[in-house]
């Protein structure tokens, strides 16, 4: 799931992430001339090549920051004239004392958003309206305004000015790994944007969160067209992300779980359409039949509302929230190229393409064609999350619940046993022990995720389900997961060489290193599968799950864009549009593999509701892990895991070479899926 890392990036780089040659505002333009920054640059006349250089980006990307309220033109030639530093130790020295400010900064805001969303995220019970109300508040929304006020963040543009995302390229195999943490602090303040507009986004953005958090399905509740329910009484599960689980799971139930599948299905068809009865959601007084859609209370058919388009409302709120944003933005004006070019360092036109030429790549079809063989039957739509190539596909997934509950009753049971799972993995004692002390294990209230510290001295959280039973198998899986962020954020936390490169390119990068714990999960219970076909089999469920995604994320992309495009849509327009965005890409990528027409299954990600234009990194985070695992084969996990980690922020092909010695690429991953399909015919 999601990674929760470094709120002022987030809040700065994100988000809000321009070029150099921006305005302050475009109502607040510079009151500073070009002429008077002319003579400042003419006035530097003993400055190395280098110096000149930072001097003359350092002064114009100042101008178009500074405004009246932060001093006259005499101010400002005052200001430049005492505060740049030549390279050397004073420079150094400066770098040094802002990075080490800054981890205090991110640090303790960082803490105190995971203090204050404590009772919305974690098992403690009813969430009251106050607890809504800090959950939404960002204690951070005005540090940006404070920083310019004083000027720091004008000493650090100065000083350390920021390059656009075509000339870290140009230097990315050139800078030494200073000038690359000197670079990445002139991420930081590129533009000035209005604390209001933070605090807003982050109300619309929790709010949405919470939406996805109590969105359960009583599964007991659920009947099929003879009224028999099928499911266990006291099954309950989110959406999307248990539903999609357990309709994997039922890949393994040879009894009924095809029934089992196809009623999820229909379940996830409601609520993209929003035909769902309002009050099934998170209720279990009513049974629901989601293939008919008929809702009964004691046996007898009762009428209802359906669910008012409230997952559509969601997503319109954070959009408006972002697109008040974009007037601060005139060379990256949409939130989709703050977050394509600007956050993920990939434009959204190479995502998309890189996406295209997989989804259409003739391998598509042959691996549908195996798992047609393997099924006995044709493809259903929701068997993009086909789980039979996995060495777990053939357990029963009751069976490793009865392992998992009784090895992890509690989350102080789950905590105890990280060190071991790191042994497992290749770490040392010593290692493991090292970095399980700085991770801190929390009962989820959702599917779970993973929380960094972005501080030294505080601990990374582990956040995952655990029933009052114990830890189910799903639960579990998705702990492994979360425990690879763990690892990875605490690793570029206190091991990297600066803090302004902790972390990785982009959050595909650490759902890639979190997705090498996942795949092991088997393994750490001492289920280590002995079939000779393991290598190909991961190979092929991989490729499967990349496909699958891929879809997902071109549905997040093409309705962000049909927003941009229609601005003023009401909720009502963009449940039809998402469903026709839905249909489009799969009649146009998946129809042809699947055969069968017109599913808007692919519109059913909670990804969509509650983080904006976070799907994309899952396939490339797929393509990414996949190359790790090539690379790593015969080696120690734990030390190549621990040398990759410790890489840093760099951009993503850069990062890739250090790590694999190639850039992304889905090459590795088709061409060996076809070696797969020769070596399994079934």
């Amino acid at each position: 799931m999601i990674k929760f890392k470094n709120i002022l990036r987030i809040c700065l780089l994100s988000l809000f992430l321009l070029p150099s040659n921006n305005h302050a505002h475009s109502n607040e333009l510079s009151n500073i001339s070009d002429a008077t920054v002319t003579t400042i640059l003419a006035s530097k006349k003993n400055l190395s090549e280098n110096d000149k250089l930072r001097f003359e980006r350092g002064v114009l990307q100042t101008q178009k920051l500074w405004t009246e309220s932060d001093g006259k033109t005499p101010e400002f030639i005052d200001f430049v004239e005492k505060n740049f530093y030549v390279e050397g130790q004073k420079l150094d020295t400066l770098f040094e004392k802002i990075q080490a400010n800054l981890e205090i900064i991110n640090g303790h805001f960082n803490k105190m958003m995971l203090d204050i969303k404590r009772p919305v995220a974690l098992e403690w019970g009813d969430i009251t309206d106050i607890d809504r109300m800090f959950d939404s508040y960002n204690p951070s929304a005005h540090l940006e305004s404070d920083l310019y006020k004083n000027k720091i963040a004008f000493i650090v543009i100065l000083n350390f000015p920021y390059y656009s995302l075509e000339e870290k390229r140009a230097n990315e195999d050139k800078w030494s790994r200073k000038q690359w943490a000197y670079a990445r602090l002139g991420d930081l303040f590129t533009s000035r944007i209005k604390s209001r507009l933070l605090q807003d986004f982050a109300k619309v953005n929790s709010e949405a969160d919470a939406y996805i958090y109590e969105y359960y399905i009583h599964m007991g509740n659920i009947i099929d067209d003879e009224g028999n329910h099928p499911f266990p009484k006291e099954l309950k599960l989110i959406t999307h992300w248990n539903l999609r689980d357990e309709l994997k799971s039922q890949y393994a139930n040879d009894e009924n779980g095809l029934k089992k599948q196809k009623l999820i299905y229909s379940i996830m068809q409601r609520i993209i359409t929003q035909e769902i009865p309002e009050k099934f959601i998170n209720n279990n007084k009513y049974d629901w039949n989601p293939v008919t859609n008929q809702l009964f209370e004691n046996g007898k058919i009762v009428d209802f509302e359906s669910e008012p388009n409230t997952r559509y409302q969601k997503i319109l709120n954070q959009f408006e929230s972002l697109k008040n944003i974009d007037e601060y933005s005139p060379s990256m004006s949409t939130y989709i190229q703050r977050k394509f070019t600007g956050e993920m360092e990939m434009s959204i036109e190479e995502v998309e393409s890189l996406f295209v030429s997989f989804v259409s790549s003739p391998t598509v079809k042959k691996v549908a064609s195996l798992i047609n063989k393997r099924l006995g039957r044709g493809l259903q739509p929701f068997d993009i999350w086909y789980d039979g190539f996995k060495s777990r596909s053939s357990i029963n997934e009751e069976d490793l619940n009865k392992i998992t509950k009784e090895k992890y009753p509690t989350p102080e049971s789950i905590k105890k046993d990280l060190p071991n799972i790191l042994i497992k993995l290749g770490w040392s004692k010593e290692r493991a022990n090292y970095i399980s002390d700085k991770i801190e294990v929390d009962p989820s209230r959702g599917a779970g995720h993973a929380w960094g510290a972005e501080m030294k001295g505080v601990s990374a959280r582990l956040r995952t389900k655990i029933a009052p039973n114990g830890m189910d198998y799903k639960g579990y899986n998705i702990a492994v997961h979360e425990f690879g962020h763990n690892v990875e954020q605490t690793l570029s936390l206190y091991d990297i060489d600066y803090y302004m490169l902790n972390g990785v390119p982009n959050t595909a990068f650490t759902e890639a290193l979190a997705f090498v714990f996942q795949m092991r999960d088997l393994e750490l219970l001492g289920i280590d599968s002995e079939d000779p076909n393991k290598h190909s089999l991961y190979v092929l469920d991989n490729f499967w799950s990349t496909f699958e995604i891929m879809g997902a994320s071109l549905v997040d992309q093409k309705t962000w864009m049909w927003l941009y495009d229609n601005p003023n849509a009401s909720k009502e327009e963009l449940n039809i549009a998402v469903n026709k965005v839905s249909i489009d890409v799969w009649n146009k990528y998946y129809a042809p593999v699947f055969g069968v027409d017109d599913s808007n299954i692919l519109g059913i990600y909670s990804h969509m509701i509650s983080y904006p234009l976070y799907l994309s990194a899952y396939p490339i985070g797929h393509l990414i892990e996949f190359q790790i695992e090539q690379y790593i084969k015969g080696k120690n996990l734990g030390t190549e895991f621990e040398r990759m980690a410790k890489i840093g922020k760099l951009t993503p092909n850069k990062w890739m070479r250090e790590a694999t010695g190639n850039n992304i690429s889905t090459a590795p991953l088709i061409s060996e899926t076809e070696k797969a399909l020769k070596r399994i015919k079934k």
